[in-house]
């Protein structure tokens, strides 16, 4: 993908990340936790336009709880008509099995997060995410079929990306996702974001992620550059400054409008489908 993709109307891929496992409802209300609450998001944004749910599971406190993926894809299918499944494998302090529950699920989630390596989180703890969780991960899910989001959080996790296509764990076109923001993320600015884009290998297709007030002016640039976005609450918890987010379909229609300004169609869970070549089961 690339400007050129832009100026020739390439369809773009809207993922919502409704839920994370981080913040809760004592950061905003609005945020939905429990399987129902998830699930009635991804419809409102399916119906707005997003092709792509990326699930975290919490248990009926709000606490993060892999356990609970299965009610939630299970409550997402019935909701939903087609979007397409994405379950996280991340977390931080989670053992490797755990991880894994996002894909085994039943049925197997179309598509599932895979984070490309350690990043700092608060003052005293880090997300490992070893070479060895990430190629048993990334393993399982080829063998599986479930198409892997690479979760880039700077520029060495781009080489780890690399390095799994050189290890045969990855089938094109790879779906990149670049993250910025603060920490041990990829500093949020037009000109990283530009390097990022120039360092993907080639057959990629890449998504953008930027949290919290980045969200917005990198997605917009995500677009005109003819890549792909992620627009939700798990990044951002606020629709502008002081003011917070009614909701996961509040973000995604501010997107959408964008994206038709700018003459980028909006893809169909089919039509990304076709674009990821993720495979039909």
């Amino acid at each position: 993908m690339s400007y050129q993709t832009y100026l020739e109307g390439g369809k773009l891929i809207l993922t919502v990340p409704t839920t994370g496992g981080v913040q809760g409802k004592e950061a905003n209300p609005n945020l939905p936790e429990q399987p129902d609450e998830i699930a009635e998001a991804a419809r409102e944004c399916e119906k707005l336009g997003a092709a792509i749910v990326h699930l975290h599971g919490r248990d009926e406190h709000g606490e993060r709880d892999a356990g609970r993926l299965q009610e939630i894809n299970d409550a997402v299918r019935d909701r939903c008509d087609d979007i397409i499944i994405q379950n996280t494998t991340g977390g931080t302090g989670i053992p490797l099995e755990q991880r894994a529950e996002g894909i085994r699920t039943d049925p197997l989630p179309e598509m599932a997060s895979l984070d490309m390596g350690p990043m700092n989180r608060y003052q005293h703890i880090t997300s490992e995410n070893t070479r060895h969780m990430i190629d048993t991960l990334a393993a399982e899910m080829q063998e599986k079929g479930i198409k892997p989001e690479m979760e880039v959080f700077n520029n060495g996790h781009m080489n780890e990306v690399h390095r799994l296509i050189d290890k045969g764990l990855l089938e094109e076109p790879y779906y990149i996702n670049i993250i910025f923001g603060p920490g041990t993320l990829t500093p949020p600015t037009p000109e990283n974001m530009v390097n990022m884009v120039n360092n993907l290998p080639e057959n990629s297709i890449f998504n953008v992620l930027a949290i919290g007030p980045h969200q917005l002016p990198l997605t917009t640039m995500g677009i005109v550059m003819g890549g792909h976005v992620r627009i939700g609450m798990e990044d951002n918890l606020y629709y502008r400054r002081g003011e917070p987010a009614e909701s996961n379909a509040q973000l995604v229609e501010r997107t959408v409008r964008i994206a038709d300004e700018l003459d980028r169609g909006l893809a169909t869970p089919a039509e990304a489908r076709e674009l990821l070549e993720i495979p039909t089961r």
